[in-house]
């Protein structure tokens, strides 16, 4: 980004400093921190203290991890500015495993540097944001001797596993938690080229059932043609979720999604974006609910996927049998108005009116669900972006939702009172979760800029305007 107005001090001083603070990523990207490992646990340990010695090293103070039965989370604070609001920062130390490492063109956890790319586990998603927002405020302490807002740390160690100690830990801790809102570095940029703001993101639930059509598998040369066969009949089923053109025919599920508003569509619509781009890249063919972009269907609409599908013989050679069973686990994602588990029991109840009467149809499993998140355009948390984004690019502010599903969001509105507001720097393309994931040094220096921005915006507001 080029800024349009005078040079921040403390934003030049972190642009002058760029190195120092990409070579404490670097310590940090080289700490295989997998959270979902077990046989990783001493490095997430290490994880924890080098943050720890990081977050003193900046004078923050309270340093601590927060127990809530699994990983710890790591707290600091800074509170000497009784007249300003409290801002929680959000981010987490934890990364997915690397696997597979032979797709790796170099060590997944040694940072190495290609021109612009940062290549690391992690690097994107999301130590490369963290490090950007922990170094906003270790640079204002250092150069102006205090923050303009409060500040709370709060970097977590299971968000790659589905945040399960997360509830806890604010149960325990909810007091020390307690601030005016979130501003998370996790949920990064939708383009490299027009400012945008992530104001919401999609809710999720998921479900897992099976179908039974005999006691067990049976010869096909005995019985073909004459059975019912287990896997025949679950692609049935699957297939009468949607209709031939990829619309959802489930009775119930889209009663509480509300129509689009046109300034939704002209957000949405202002954002540049290619489906020709976005279908090449990953070698896919369109599909989804007609009469909206493919950009409104990944963002402003619900959809219902199946995730996975087994039963019978899959092994190497023939095994001529009619399964008796077959499994599937479908993930729904939910736009404001939804609710997760009325939004399951529509299907739940699709699914037993569909199915072929005799079949034996059991719910096994219903995990964790989210609600879909938004936020107010007259939110504080929302302006302050808007303002830091357009005076830093000079380009208008594109406010955009995530397709994907953000726990957290919910959780800390619905355990602290507290909206959030993603503000990482990750962009679209980094391979997050995959091999060969990067961050952008140059996404560091614009993260540098906005950064120190937004936290001097948000100290425009008292803590009565949250």
């Amino acid at each position: 980004m080029t800024s349009s107005v005078s040079a921040d001090p403390v934003a030049e001083y972190l642009v002058r400093h760029q190195d120092r603070a990409e070579a404490w990523l670097f310590e940090l990207l080289r700490i295989p921190s997998v959270s979902a490992d077990p046989a990783y646990a001493a490095h997430m340990e290490a994880a924890r203290q080098a943050l720890m010695q990081r977050l003193r090293q900046m004078g923050l103070t309270a340093v601590q991890t927060l127990e809530g039965g699994g990983e710890p989370a790591v707290y600091a604070e800074y509170l000497h500015r009784p007249d300003k609001p409290t801002i929680l920062i959000y981010g987490h130390y934890d990364v997915q495993p690397p696997d597979p490492l032979d797709a790796w063109r170099s060590p997944p956890f040694e940072p190495t540097v290609v021109g612009d790319h940062i290549y690391a586990r992690g690097a994107s998603d999301v130590k490369g944001s963290t490090m950007i927002a922990l170094e906003t405020v270790a640079a204002f302490l250092a150069v102006e001797g205090a923050c303009p807002v409060n500040v709370k740390i709060f970097l977590e160690g299971e968000e790659e596993t589905g945040s399960p100690s997360l509830k806890e830990i604010i149960r325990r801790h909810g007091e020390r938690l307690r601030a005016d809102a979130v501003l998370s570095a996790d949920g990064g940029r939708a383009s490299p080229s027009h400012p945008s703001i992530n104001v919401g993101a999609r809710g999720v639930t998921t479900l897992e059932f099976s179908v039974e059509s005999a006691r067990k598998d049976l010869h096909s040369g005995r019985y073909g043609g004459a059975v019912r066969n287990a896997l025949h009949e679950m692609s049935m089923l699957l297939a009468s979720l949607h209709d031939k053109n990829g619309a959802i025919v489930v009775d119930g599920f889209l009663d509480d999604v509300p129509e689009l508003l046109p300034a939704q569509r002209a957000d949405t619509a202002a954002l540049p974006f290619s489906e020709h781009d976005f279908l090449e890249e990953v070698g896919g063919i369109a599909g989804g609910e007609p009469g909206y972009t493919l950009r409104e269907r990944v963002t402003l609409r619900p959809s219902i996927d199946v995730n996975g599908m087994w039963g019978g013989y899959t092994g190497v050679g023939a095994k001529t049998i009619i399964p008796c069973r077959a499994s599937a686990k479908l993930s729904m994602r939910l736009v404001p108005g939804q609710s997760p588990q009325r939004a399951r029991e529509t299907v739940i109840a699709h699914l037993r009116r569909a199915v072929t009467p005799g079949m034996r149809l059991c719910i096994s499993d219903q995990h964790a669900s989210s609600p879909a998140s938004t936020l107010s355009p007259s939110h504080p948390l929302v302006i302050a972006a808007t303002r830091s984004l357009a005076s830093l690019s000079g380009k208008p502010v594109a406010h955009v939702r995530l397709g994907a599903s953000v726990p957290i969001t919910a959780l800390f509105k619905e355990t602290l009172g507290i909206d959030t507001l993603m503000f990482g720097y990750n962009l679209p393309d980094e391979d997050v979760h995959a091999p060969n994931e990067f961050f952008r040094r140059s996404s560091i220096t614009d993260g540098f800029r906005g950064w120190t921005k937004i936290l001097r915006e948000l100290s425009r507001f008292s803590r009565e305007d949250f």
